[in-house]
């Protein structure tokens, strides 16, 4: 019997883990009972790792040593700064992992290494591979990559025994995939997608944040550009408009409140402000409008008019905003159903086809399909105009992967030596258009009269890795290369170091929360509540010790209760007296 291999929904705003027992995907919970992992990284006071819940309740306090949202910034080169120190994208989404390897070795009671990992469908090649590697630093070898669609449709089928055809809306935190799949006999074949990665409940997030800024200028004259805790002030507002954006899913109305928020005339300021659904709506529409034109796009890729479609599911958790099901039943004259959990159908699908790969009998087979075309450029014409950048498709887009697809092209002069191979993503007949994503030489020709064939193959693996082989037919010469962004795929030296720095992080971590029972990010906050007690008016210190104790008999008592409400509670207040 092969290891366990697991399944891992990689996300913006929350992360999951499952596996799949008994024919049966279970989303694995931590200690605590948590389904869902934050997808926050920070370094606390004393320089251990903060992951999940603990770096988000430090997030109000000291947003300058916590990071949100990294898997925006995956497979781009920038990295990102926490705590004074400079932090790769893939670095931060290990340390995410890496929790999450821990929760499941917890729970199944033995040593993990292998996973399954998705990503959105529109995710390129360097995103893919950044993910990769930040499955390697953590100790996962990464057995599949799949796209968070394709995984959804696992779990939906599992539950499904009729064929039908779906289309899958998946909008989370950050990313916003569309795809039309067909289920039937247990396979699951995925007919089109299309997407943006940077759109997602994060931009939802935002418009609330601007509507604050609006009304604190309109109301009370406040700049929060203006003020010296600006950024702490940014965090916990930030904090209040997800709340009630989460409201908002379910309430006609909600009230924006943070407490002890900055001194405003010599006054402590809280803020109040009550937001109606009609006016998120209206604030996220263009977002929601673009959503739909990438749902017609795939729609008109897949071939299918809206009356062939049986259902439509939806996928993440920014789709509980009932805005969105409306649109699509205006769109598509269909209601959207959700058989499976929103938050967790991207993780089961992983947790199937982990088990799939590891050789348990499960009742679904995966054809997935390639979001790109790729190609390469030819000396060729444009508008019947000599061009040297014309680009020529080799996998076309919608093909079903793997896909292995060879193509001939010839030299241009007699007696060529080298040959420039240079490798495209894209649709423009332009090459320069397109994402120039590798390139190569192949030297040493022979010599021949042109025009001599040199014969191109394009393989596309599972994980959306292409692997390109130029080969001279007369001799057989071949170079090959596996395309990988240069700017984001680390060396073997810093990839070393990466996968050192992370596990050190998580030693430092262990030996800190083995000192009590309580969590370091909550022993640094009762810590400077008691601090902060010693100078504070009698009225504060009371409130200050009364949430300190309450705290404490929780955790130690192991009485979650409203926990995180205490905890919120006394990170205002400590926020507050601090300036």
């Amino acid at each position: 019997m092969m290891a366990t291999i697991i399944g891992i929904d990689l996300g913006t705003t929350n992360s999951e883990v499952a596996v799949v027992e008994d024919g049966q995907p279970r989303i694995i919970t931590d200690k605590a009972g948590n389904k869902m992992l934050p997808s926050v990284v920070g370094m606390g006071l004393d320089n251990e790792i903060l992951v999940g819940e603990a770096a988000l309740n430090q997030y109000a306090l000291y947003p300058e040593r916590t990071i949100k949202s990294i898997k925006r910034s995956m497979g781009f080169a920038q990295k990102v700064e926490m705590a004074g120190e400079a932090y790769s994208p893939q670095e931060i989404s290990a340390i995410i992992l890496r929790r999450l390897k821990e929760i499941a070795e917890a729970d199944l009671q033995q040593s993990l290494s292998q996973a399954v990992v998705t990503v959105p469908a529109y995710f390129n090649d360097a995103q893919r591979q950044a993910t990769r590697d930040a499955g390697e630093i953590a100790g996962l070898d990464v057995v599949r990559i799949i796209n968070e669609p394709t995984a959804a449709a696992l779990s939906y089928e599992a539950a499904a025994k009729q064929g039908k055809r779906i289309l899958i809306y998946d909008l989370g935190g950050g990313t916003f995939d569309v795809s039309v799949v067909e289920m039937q006999g247990g396979v699951v074949e995925v007919l089109a997608s299309h997407g943006d990665n940077h759109l997602g409940g994060d931009d939802f997030d935002q418009r609330i944040m601007e509507f604050i800024r609006e009304e604190l200028v309109y109301r009370y004259g406040i700049q929060l550009s203006q003020l010296k805790n600006a950024r702490q002030v940014e965090a916990k507002l930030l904090r209040a408009a997800v709340a009630a954006k989460e409201k908002l899913s379910s309430q006609p109305f909600a009230c924006i409140e943070a407490e002890y928020l900055t001194m405003w005339k010599d006054a402590p300021f809280n803020l109040s402000l009550e937001i109606s659904r009609d006016e998120y709506e209206v604030m996220i529409t263009s977002y929601i409008d673009k959503t739909l034109d990438a749902v017609h796009r795939a729609m008109k890729d897949s071939g299918l008019s809206p009356a062939a479609l049986d259902e439509i599911l939806l996928v993440g958790g920014s789709t509980r905003t009932p805005l969105v099901s409306w649109r699509l039943k205006e769109a598509l004259g269909i209601e959207p159903r959700c058989e499976v959990d929103p938050d967790f159908c991207v993780a089961t699908g992983a947790a199937i086809q982990a088990a799939m790969i590891a050789g348990e009998k499960v009742s679904s087979v995966l054809v997935d399909i390639t979001l790109y075309t790729f190609g390469t450029s030819i000396y060729g014409d444009l508008d019947g105009i000599p061009y040297a950048h014309q680009y020529v498709p080799i996998i076309r887009k919608n093909t079903p992967i793997p896909a292995k697809k060879s193509e001939v092209f010839f030299t241009i002069e007699d007696n060529q030596k080298t040959v420039d191979i240079k490798i495209y993503q894209g649709e423009d007949p332009d090459a320069l258009k397109n994402s120039l994503i590798g390139e190569f030489t192949v030297e040493g020709l022979s010599k021949s009269q042109a025009p001599s064939p040199i014969v191109m193959t394009l393989d596309l693996d599972l994980d959306g890795i292409l692997h390109v082989v130029a080969t001279e037919k007369k001799t057989g010469l071949a170079k090959s290369v596996e395309i990988k962004n240069a700017a984001i795929r680390m060396e073997s030296g810093v990839f070393e170091s990466a996968q050192k720095r992370v596990a050190g992080l998580f030693g430092t971590e262990k030996a800190y929360e083995s000192n009590s029972g309580i969590p370091g990010d909550i022993q640094i906050l009762l810590k400077k509540a008691d601090e902060l007690g010693e100078t504070a008016c009698d009225e504060d210190r009371e409130v200050l010790e009364r949430l300190s104790k309450e705290i404490s008999e929780k955790l130690i008592r192991s009485e979650p209760g409203d926990l995180q409400v205490l905890i919120v509670q006394l990170t205002d207040i400590v926020e507050f007296l601090k300036y």
